[in-house]
């Protein structure tokens, strides 16, 4: 009787191990996150940081930034441009972000692409709060590779803010979803004249593939 509980034991552990090992521990057993909306990875040496879109909200924008990802043009591009605190100009606006695209390591490619219809936040709803991603432009309708990351709270991004002497904001069109931590590590790393030294290579950006993707079709417009 003892050796069939001394087997029963035994026999516990290896099943206990094994899905440790399988599964990086029991707490470890986690399934992949949901969304509603496509997803995308943004992959750099600094770990990954994963963004969801609203193709609902801001449809020719998501559609712009996932082509651009689907052709593979985002693949060795950088984070090149950082405002913080300290590298402002005392007493303008100041704004806080990460901003990258193909501008500084592809600069030729970047005059190829078409621009983005404008979509200002009054129309989609998607405000400039911490986490929020948005296109980088001059005049309103010029977007067209390049973005940024917010990383406090932007309300000067959104339409009537004071950062546009246009008034009309910029694009916004996701968030952050995980890998904040990885942004605040970027913003972190050593800069000049509000430029990267060096950039912060982007290894790629890939759309995540979801165990069961929701509807992530653009609205039928009326022609």
């Amino acid at each position: 009787m003892k050796n069939r509980d001394s087997r029963f034991k035994e026999i516990c552990i290896v099943c206990w191990m094994a899905a440790t090992i399988v599964c990086g521990g029991i707490a470890g057993c986690t399934t992949q996150k949901k969304y509603n909306n496509p997803v995308v990875v943004i992959e750099t040496k600094f770990g990954n940081i994963t963004v969801e879109l609203y193709p609902q909200k801001a449809p020719a924008t998501v559609l712009a930034f996932l082509r651009n990802t689907d052709s593979g043009y985002f693949n060795n591009c950088s984070f090149y441009r950082v405002l913080r605190y300290d590298n402002q100009v005392t007493g303008s606006l100041h704004s806080y972000l990460i901003q990258g695209g193909i501008w500084q390591s592809d600069p030729d490619m970047k005059s190829k692409f078409s621009p983005v219809p404008h979509e200002p936040t009054h129309q989609t709803g998607v405000l400039h709060k911490r986490g929020t991603i948005s296109m980088a432009r001059n005049e309103p309708g010029t977007a067209t590779s390049e973005f940024f990351i917010c990383v406090e709270d932007e309300p000067g991004f959104d339409y009537g803010g004071k950062n546009n002497a246009d008034g009309l904001g910029y694009a916004a069109f996701g968030r952050v979803v995980e890998g904040m931590e990885t942004v605040m590590k970027i913003y972190q790393q050593p800069e000049n004249d509000q430029r990267f030294t060096p950039p912060v290579t982007i290894l790629n950006i890939h759309r995540l593939q979801q165990e069961s993707p929701a509807d992530h079709s653009l609205p039928v417009k009326e022609k």
